[in-house]
């Protein structure tokens, strides 16, 4: 199992390396900056264009796998056409994302912003101290009127975006709809049950018996054993099996960090967590109802599971059931509620964090024209710009009704909403702000999300956990700790959880797993999450 798990968990990338084929010129701009008078005449400070001579940007951003590239995105040309700026994209794919990202900062290789940048509070805070990332709190106040009046009606927004040292590095993104409380929807397949004369599981022993039947009873019928009883993505976001532990009595999540009563804990020395690896291993893994690919698949391999053209994706898990499946086979699959353990609880985690993402949109040192490109990125914080960049442009996923309202337009033929929303916007992660009050006022939730927001509360919102670790701004040197440690610490946790659900042996390595964690720093690490939350609830109650 040793090159299968070589790669599992975060990777820390350090060193000074160049991607080949940046452009020399270090930044990519049109420096206005050698002629101020040029400069001057050229920029408006307010209304569009925002220049009046075309200005090119240098900007590098993440890309899903069915996006086009983002200069072939209509959002981006209408917004080029708007503001007379020109972005010179670099798209990189979201899986190798994070590592050409860290390579691009190490070698002093900047592009002017990263967008959907994706910046943790450890890289804004150090990178901001350290001069790479400019302040934008002065910029924000004088062009941009769109995220400044959002900012002065939510104050807690402005508030979850200012580093401890007062300055907010990183731009917010955010669509305040509760739809990530549970990321892990666990899906199976009903018309199998029915042909196999099973009914839909409730209990954990209940849905092993239903993985056993998909494997050696054919109800796909073609003859083949080429059923996957279980399929799902080891450890990553929407895709992973832990949901699953709550049936154990404690709920896993992929930081392995849940909160009960105000206590941080740490799921992944827990005995509950240490049962469920087993049960794993036994009853699933020894029997062959895991998909083995669970552990290296990536999200392409994944999707394809579920469009065979012989039906063979037993159960499953992702944010929704058509993405994987298609809206054609959809119909044969229904959503599992928390599956009940040998005490007949029914228990599902709370996603941690919930607030806006406060590193999307980033501006560097390298950057000569700071004032136009925040001109540029608060076009995506009025409300119905964000609205498009977050799912689609006007006359493509839009239309306006009688009230001014963007209404969904139906999907072309044969799309799910969740495919379709990778070709047309940059996605979820993108700049721009979709408050509470702007949807119904400015836009309709789309008919997935309404959709999901049913099926929450249908199916996980009565069983759920009801404290979560918030989104917390940890001082520069808990920072300084929580990177020291977490990254490499999570990476051994979750290894030794695919080869405990593949190889067994919990029992016995048992302690000597844990002694390496505490080695590791886990119980410092620990520590700092829980003087965090105390801190956090501690403002709260002083408000």
């Amino acid at each position: 199992m040793k090159s299968l798990f070589k790669n599992a968990g975060i990777v820390v990338l350090a060193g000074a390396f160049a991607l080949s084929g940046c452009s020399s010129n270090g930044n990519g701009s049109k420096n206005q900056a050698e002629n101020p008078d040029q400069e001057a005449t050229n920029f408006n400070a307010t209304g569009l264009p925002i220049v009046n001579e075309a200005v090119s940007l240098r900007m590098v951003a993440p890309k899903a796998a069915l996006a086009p590239e983002f200069s072939e995105m209509e959002i981006f040309k209408r917004l080029e056409k708007d503001t007379n700026v020109k972005i010179n994209w670099e798209n990189i794919p979201d899986t190798d994302y994070t590592e050409k990202k860290n390579l691009l900062l190490a070698s002093g290789d900047l592009p002017d912003a990263f967008y959907a940048a994706g910046f943790t509070d450890y890289e804004l805070i150090n990178y901001g101290e350290d001069g790479t990332l400019i302040p934008l709190e002065d910029l924000i106040e004088q062009y941009a009127p769109n995220l400044k009046a959002l900012l002065e009606r939510r104050p807690d927004i402005k508030s979850s975006i200012t580093a401890p040292d007062g300055h907010i590095y990183g731009l917010p993104s955010w669509e305040e709809n509760n739809l990530g409380t549970n990321p892990f929807f666990h899906v199976i397949n009903k018309s199998w049950l029915d042909k196999l004369g099973l009914k839909v599981p409730e209990t954990l022993d209940e849905y092993t018996e239903a993985l056993l039947a998909f494997k050696t009873q054919d109800p796909n019928g073609n003859g083949k054993q080429d059923e996957i009883p279980l399929s799902f993505m080891h450890m990553q976001w929407c895709m992973d099996i832990a949901g699953l532990f709550g049936a154990f009595g404690l709920p896993d999540n992929l930081e392995h960090r849940v909160v009960r009563d105000g206590k941080v804990i740490f799921t992944a020395t827990q005995p509950e967590y240490k049962e469920a690896l087993n049960y794993f291993h036994e009853k699933w893994y020894k029997q062959g109802l895991i998909d083995p690919e669970s552990f290296t698949q990536d999200a392409a391999q994944y999707l394809a599971k579920g469009k065979t053209t012989d039906e063979t994706l037993g159960s499953y898990v992702w944010w929704e059931v058509e993405e994987v499946v298609g809206t054609e086979r959809a119909k044969d699959y229904v959503l599992l509620s928390p599956l009940k353990g040998a005490d007949g609880e029914q228990t599902i985690g709370r996603a941690n964090g919930g607030g806006p993402g406060r590193g999307s949109f980033v501006i560097t040192k390298a950057n000569s024209n700071p004032e136009i490109t925040m001109r540029w990125i608060d076009q995506q914080y009025e409300p119905y710009m964000a609205a498009q960049i977050h799912w689609g442009p006007l006359d493509v996923v839009y239309k306006k009704d009688e009230n001014g309202k963007l209404v969904n337009l139906p999907l072309p033929e044969g799309a799910s909403a969740g495919e379709f929303r990778q070709k047309v916007a940059p996605g979820s992660g993108a700049p721009g702000i979709i408050t509470f009050d702007d949807f119904g006022k400015v836009v309709d939730m789309e008919p997935r999300a309404q959709q999901r927001a049913a099926d929450l509360e249908k199916y996980y919102n009565p069983y759920m956990e009801k404290e979560n670790y918030p989104s917390i701004f940890f001082e520069p040197e808990e920072l300084d700790t929580i990177n020291k440690i977490e990254p490499e610490l999570i990476k051994y946790v979750n290894t030794q959880r695919g080869r405990f659900i593949v190889d067994g042996g919990a029992d016995e390595a048992w302690d000597s797993y844990i002694k390496t964690l505490e080695k590791m720093g886990l119980n410092e690490l620990m520590e700092i999450y829980q003087t965090g939350l105390d801190r956090y609830n501690a403002t709260l109650n002083n408000k």
